[in-house]
């Protein structure tokens, strides 16, 4: 294609600072060629050190340096692209991302449709924030929000949270699944990945995905998987990076469960490490989508998951997939494993009126030692999601026989959207 014809094409910018392995840019990375195949051209307008970053661009792709580490003093260089050669769509999502997005738009009112992306349940993301940051963002979503050509959600239960967090019409809301599930790449053969507790005649492996980030909620498989591990022999994994590894391995430890468990870090390619693992344990407290729950169900993966808002429940259909879908409260008639669940249950409740007692004490003047770090605690657990035994045991149990039980064939999920 000819530089006249690649510049008469529609052209779609990209507008995102990601990690570089998170579920946006595996998004990202669907969509580009979705869209170049499609006819537009697509520019991803890059923040340094950060990503998305594909490791090919289609024909009539280009990735375009902002020339900044930060996503705020990008500001000026958007003003300029957006001015020179303002595109078609400009997508977008993340606060940051989108409050310079707008100031932008505010700034030159280029003849550019808006689109924002939200994936994840912001009344509760936005709970463990700063008092100022909470009403700032609110009051962003409420005002400017709406002048946005089109607000589009992951999960239906995401829009409805948006929508009464920020005081916003459904009207230029829309709900489009990720792309996630490419059929050629999920029916072919898995091969089996090259880590020795895949071997033939190992004790079978429980598998958790994500950031290693207070949100997953990781802390709570370790002690559900501690408890498992005395009832029978069994491994975990927990692919992925983040801040809380460290602590993480420090809990394995003190729980004896170290020499069965690994935090093996990021890996490329984790579909392999999933289908051959004989159960997906999902905890996150919060999850817009949960591509990790879809993956897992293409390659017929037993799934566990606490319903926390709000892709869970939808991914899953209210467990009427074949999936364990767990309350986050342990009932009390939990099966055989009901004196574990009491135990976290009876935990959360002494650490909640020992927390009611400092606050108390802080109202009559009293500051505890503790208290400071006690308040900090508080926030990042936010509230304790148990996933329990029974579910963990049957989910092996059920892999054990046929881990085909649970595919879906991801025909509610399109491999790409228009805008």
């Amino acid at each position: 294609m000819n530089a006249a014809a690649d510049r008469a094409r529609p052209r779609i910018a990209i507008f995102f600072a990601t990690s570089g392995h998170s579920g946006e840019d595996r998004t990202i990375a669907a969509l580009v060629p979705a869209w170049a195949a499609r006819g537009y051209g697509v520019d991803i307008l890059r923040v340094r050190r950060h990503g998305p970053a594909l490791e090919q661009l289609p024909p009539g792709c280009r990735e375009i340096d902002l020339g900044t580490r930060h996503v705020y003093s990008a500001l000026p260089a958007l003003l300029r692209y957006l001015r020179r050669e303002p595109p078609a769509v400009l997508y977008t999502g993340k606060y940051r991302l989108v409050t310079t997005a707008l100031i932008a738009f505010g700034l030159c009112r280029p003849p550019t449709r808006l689109c924002i992306s939200t994936g994840t349940t912001v009344s509760v993301d936005l709970a463990g924030r700063g008092w100022f940051e909470r009403r700032f963002q609110r009051w962003l979503m409420h005002r400017w929000y709406r002048k946005a050509h089109v607000l589009i959600t992951c999960a239906e239960g995401v829009s409805a949270d948006l929508a009464a967090f920020a005081d916003l019409p459904r009207d230029n809301m829309r709900v489009v699944p990720r792309p996630v599930v490419d059929p050629a790449r999920f029916d072919a053969p898995q091969a089996r990945p090259d880590h020795p507790w895949f071997a033939e005649g190992q004790p079978p492996v429980i598998i958790g995905m994500g950031e290693l980030s207070p949100r997953k909620d990781y802390a709570t498989l370790l002690r559900a998987f501690a408890a498992l591990r005395r009832e029978r022999d069994a491994r975990l994994l927990i692919l992925g990076r983040g801040r809380e590894e460290t602590a993480l391995l420090k809990q394995a430890e003190s729980l004896g469960i170290g020499d069965d468990v690994q935090l093996p870090g990021f890996v490329r390619d984790p579909l392999p490490w999933v289908a051959h693992s004989a159960a997906f344990a999902h905890t996150a407290r919060y999850e817009g989508l949960g591509f990790v729950l879809i993956e897992a169900l293409a390659l017929g993966t037993p799934v566990v998951s606490v319903d926390g808002p709000h892709g869970p429940r939808e991914i899953l259909a209210d467990g009427r997939t074949g999936a364990a879908l767990l309350e986050p409260e342990a009932p009390e008639d939990a099966g055989p494993e009901a004196v574990f669940l009491r135990e976290l249950a009876a935990a959360r409740k002494a650490k909640e009126e020992k927390r009611q007692q400092r606050r108390e004490m802080m109202r009559q003047g009293v500051l505890p030692e503790d208290a400071l770090a006690d308040a900090e605690q508080g926030r990042r657990a936010h509230e304790l999601r148990n996933v329990t035994l029974e579910a963990l045991g049957g989910a092996l149990h059920r892999g054990d026989e046929d881990g085909s039980d649970f595919v879906d064939d991801g025909e509610a999920l399109p491999s790409d959207f228009s805008l």
